[in-house]
């Protein structure tokens, strides 16, 4: 006999006010707390010296781990897919247009009551020709229940980063919690500037645009990281220190294979509040042997497979083969998702419950020892009884002036930066 879960009357009232109208029109019935990422934001804020997992959800078992996890921390957490991962060319079966689907279905299986917002990560730009299509697009997203974004058009120099925001801006919902990047994520070349920082946050700013985030390639990558050189903590305080006066949060990629230590540094030495783990993940569901930061490691070349851990032996056997007909080598393992979904949940349910169970160890590990995330939940609560609203408004003011950021007034100041794109490549999730 199932016992019926009881909710506070705290949350009740959240779960009336606190969920966005996307969601409510949803998940009318729902027991799910799903709720904009400025609320997630504020909640770290507010605490102090501390960011929270967006928890990159490649497969359905991150997603039950990483919720189960976050429960027992307490902690507000972010469920995440990136464009390149989850969009119209996706290489995952979970995807832009699921994922709230699947998280509110989780967290009313289980009985999840911490609050969780769905984000839209990397949502790429990267030619002008991206703009317009990109507009249907975006709005579909918040028809299926998300409520954060991150738009990426680093990819594109200075000018058109900042002038594709402007005009993708008007197609997010104003409730709704916003990531902008200078810089790709590309590791220790072409390192973000606080000129370059400075120069898009302003921008936005007179244009009535405040992100709650900004992520900068900052010295990490995405996917296995190669060597310890990783995270730049004092490249990111500094320029988060430059953008101080206009309240924008840090957003912390890759960082799937960076140290404890270095990630206790970024949430007590700089503003990131939030902090994308992926490839860890992953790598964790399926079995495979990581270090205490999440790194797979390697015999020879090959990740070690865990006996009786993550996917069964044979279905690993599988995966091998798949990826060496295709050849997938590294960190192109992450396009085995797709093909495998499917097979994956035909696994008995020891085997899935157990692939969830290690993500949820993980992550708990994460929250309570090294984000400084724990009891953020009720936070957020709280800050939805006292705002009585889905919205929770904005959190900077305008600074700048309008008529000095005409587009080409734009053109010209992104003439004068001074930076190193660093090479061409495939820097995507």
């Amino acid at each position: 006999m199932t016992i019926p879960i009881k909710y506070s009357s705290d949350f009740e009232t959240a779960l009336d006010l606190g969920r966005p109208p996307n969601v409510k029109k949803l998940f009318p019935s729902s027991k799910a707390l799903l709720v904009s990422g400025k609320y997630i934001d504020q909640a770290m804020l507010l605490k102090g010296n501390s960011m929270t997992i967006a928890a990159n959800g490649r497969n359905s078992f991150v997603i039950k781990g990483a919720l189960a996890a976050a429960q027992r921390a307490n902690a507000a957490i972010m469920i995440e897919i990136a464009r390149s991962e989850g969009g119209t060319g996706a290489y995952c079966a979970v995807s832009l247009w699921n994922i709230a689907r699947q998280t509110d279905a989780f967290m009313n299986e289980l009985g999840i009551t911490i609050p969780v917002a769905i984000h839209a990560d990397h949502f790429g730009i990267k030619k002008p020709e991206d703009i317009e299509p990109a507009k249907t697009e975006i709005v579909s997203l918040f028809d299926a229940g998300i409520t954060s974004i991150a738009i990426d058009a680093s990819h594109m120099p200075d000018d058109q980063n900042l002038l594709a925001n402007l005009e993708l801006f008007p197609f997010i919902p104003d409730w709704a919690g916003l990531e902008t990047e200078v810089g790709e994520i590309k590791g220790k070349l072409g390192l973000s500037t606080d000129e370059e920082a400075l120069f898009l946050i302003q921008g936005l700013n007179a244009h009535n645009i405040f992100p709650n985030w900004i992520a900068l390639n900052n010295g990490t990558t995405h996917g296995i990281e190669a060597s310890d050189t990783g995270i730049n903590v004092e490249l990111t305080a500094l320029i988060h220190e430059a953008l101080s006066k206009y309240k924008v949060s840090g957003a912390q990629h890759g960082t799937s294979g960076n140290n404890s230590e270095r990630l206790r540094e970024i949430a007590s030495k700089t503003r990131t509040t939030k902090a994308n783990v992926a490839t860890a993940l992953q790598m964790i569901s399926w079995g495979l042997k990581v270090n205490d930061y999440g790194n797979a490691l390697l015999d020879n070349g090959n990740f070690i497979k865990q006996k009786d851990r993550g996917v069964s032996e044979d279905m690993w056997t599988d995966m091998l083969a798949y990826a060496k007909i295709n050849d997938l080598k590294g960190g192109d393992f992450k396009k085995l998702n797709l093909p495998f979904e499917n097979k994956l949940l035909a696994q008995p349910k020891k085997i899935q419950d157990r692939m969830a169970k290690d993500v949820e160890e993980f992550v708990f590990g994460l929250l309570t020892t090294v984000f400084n995330t724990s009891d953020t939940a009720q936070i957020v609560i709280d800050e939805i009884l006292k705002n009585k609203s889905h919205d929770l408004g904005f959190k900077a003011e305008k600074i700048e002036k309008e008529s000095e950021w005409t587009k080409e007034e734009i053109i010209e100041k992104a003439s004068e930066i001074t930076a190193d794109k660093g090479p061409e490549g495939d820097f995507d999730d």
